[in-house]
């Protein structure tokens, strides 16, 4: 059934839910209400009983109307755009889904399902967002999965649904070695820490502090600003680290970039700023920070797979 309903492939965002993509069938209660409403009818008309046939009628025409009600509570639903925070493999990964109508009427009790996982949300012209939590197993760009949008409002006698494929793939880091050796020693000739001098790459202008050498002094920027501005360089520390391929020779291949992905946050919660270097990739400069962090994960995530021997 999963081939005949639409969309049949993944599609670009953002994607509005025309009538012809929203499906209505009725609930199990939905069921037993038509059975009991089939009943009292053929009871009214047996025993002529007008007040019982027009109850039954009217509950019917209710019926009806929950039916079209469960349709246009999804038609016109626009997903205007999804988009997830990288997480390590085996964690679940937080999808968010912005959700807007072109019109004004109120979405009330809709769900937004993939496998076990559902998430509620209402919302009216103004739109709203939803986080979504989808299961991850591996490393790499994960293709975003079929995702279901369903309603059982306003009486739950009928169930509406729809689906979005959204055309986007998001990013799963490696998951880290649970119980990885320490952070490797630091490489040499940066091992030696060294005092600011001319001829340092400048870092930036800071203001002047009581025991600052007059030869740090920017003259000129402080004339600009009439205030003491003092140049700050950029000093090697002994703690840079050369995050590198061949430091895990001997061990299996995605044991390697799980090793080296614990490493990466290792330094990064020691705040030691650090290089990573990978085959067949350009090698990666010292930093330190999330962004770096980012950097240096994506570059182990978007590693090949091991080719079989």
């Amino acid at each position: 059934m999963q081939a005949l309903t639409r969309p049949r492939a993944p599609e670009s965002l953002p994607v509005r839910l025309d009538r012809r993509r929203v499906y209505v069938l009725p609930t199990a209660t939905g069921l037993f209400f038509a059975l009991l409403l089939g009943t009292m009818g053929l009871g009214a008309l047996n025993y002529n009983n007008n007040p019982a046939l027009l109850l039954a009628l009217l509950l019917a025409g209710a019926a009806q109307a929950s039916l079209l009600f469960a349709h246009l509570q999804l038609s016109g639903v626009r997903i205007e755009a999804v988009a997830a925070e990288p997480v390590a493999a085996g964690e679940p990964l937080s999808l968010r889904i912005a959700l807007g109508a072109g019109d004004a009427r109120q979405r009330r009790g809709l769900q937004l399902r993939h496998g076990d996982e559902v998430v509620h949300a209402s919302f009216d012209a103004s739109g709203t967002t939803a986080e979504l939590r989808l299961p991850t197993s591996r490393r790499g760009l994960m293709p975003l999965p079929r995702l279901e949008l369903r309603t059982v409002q306003p009486l739950g006698l009928a169930r509406a649904w729809a689906y979005v494929w959204p055309a986007q793939a998001t990013l799963v880091y490696p998951a880290a070695e649970p119980h990885a050796p320490p952070l490797p020693a630091a490489s040499t000739g940066e091992g030696r820490a060294r005092d600011a001098r001319a001829g340092d790459d400048l870092h930036h202008l800071r203001g002047y502090r009581a025991g600052d050498a007059p030869r740090t002094i920017a003259w000129k920027a402080s004339a600009r600003r009439d205030s003491l501005l003092v140049r700050e360089y950029e000093q090697h520390r002994r703690d840079h680290l050369q995050l590198d391929w061949s430091a895990t020779e001997g061990l299996a291949y995605e044991q390697r970039i799980r090793r080296l992905a614990r490493w990466v946050d290792d330094a990064e919660r020691e705040g030691r700023r650090y290089a990573l270097r990978l085959p067949g990739t350009a090698p990666i400069a010292l930093g330190l920070g999330p962004l770096h962090r980012h950097q240096c994960l994506r570059a182990l995530a978007m590693m090949p797979a091991e080719t079989p021997a």
